[in-house]
């Protein structure tokens, strides 16, 4: 193996194609894959387990069991800030992949993309450069120009999901209806619930909920 290789961690909840995608990169120079996980606990054990001198980067799915792709993300740098995350979607125009970036991910690695392009994004991610295609761009771009143009919108510590998690809370919606309506599962929004308690300091939900009308969230949710 290269002493120079870029150590990689696949992370996917599908068996076939996180083998298959590991057994791709493993066989590209300069790649070596030092291990594969089934979801995000997983990925966060498995990171804890190597430590940053034994990852560069992690290629994250995003929609997982246990443990979603965001979430992970954003517990794994705060564990381990030198460690690189690609997220893995089917398309860059989904709304959790920029969930990701604003939890850490440098970019995205499409499902299908041609070899010279993983190879590319993993090498890019691994020198702590950006990785993101048009799509993905053009939405990054005009979400931190929306931020910065207008002073509006309320919490700014909270990411784009957990932003969309507490208007619903604040709408009087249960964390089974909002998995039900955000296509989670009940165990990624209680995970978003608490990240959302934790960043607004709130004592409970009902505080939450409080603030968040006195904010304005809530009312389009609500109709």
């Amino acid at each position: 193996m290269n002493e120079a290789a870029v150590r990689v961690l696949v992370v996917d909840d599908h068996p076939v194609f996180r083998e298959g995608f590991a057994a791709l990169l493993g066989s590209m120079d300069g790649i070596s894959v030092v291990d594969t996980a089934g979801d995000g606990q997983q990925a966060l054990d498995a990171v804890d387990r190597h430590g940053e001198d034994g990852v560069d980067v992690v290629v994250m799915d995003v929609q997982m069991p246990v443990l979603d792709g965001v979430e992970a993300t954003r517990r794994l740098l705060a564990r381990h800030p030198g460690v690189r995350v690609l997220v893995l979607t089917m398309s860059e125009e989904d709304s959790t992949v920029l969930d990701a970036v604003q939890a850490g991910a440098r970019g995205y690695l499409l499902k299908g993309a041609e070899p010279a392009e993983i190879l590319r994004a993993v090498f890019t991610a691994a020198e702590g450069g950006i990785v993101f295609g048009a799509g993905l761009a053009a939405q990054v771009v005009d979400f931190f120009a929306a931020v910065s143009a207008t002073d509006r919108s309320p919490f700014p510590e909270l990411s784009a999901r957990e932003h969309e998690v507490l208007d619903l809370v604040a709408a009087g919606l249960s964390n089974p209806q909002i998995a039900q309506r955000l296509f989670l599962s009940p165990k990624t929004v209680r995970n978003h619930v608490s990240a959302v308690l934790t960043k607004l300091a709130a004592v409970d939900r009902a505080e939450a909920i409080v603030r968040a009308r006195d904010a304005g969230l809530g009312r389009q949710a609500r109709r």
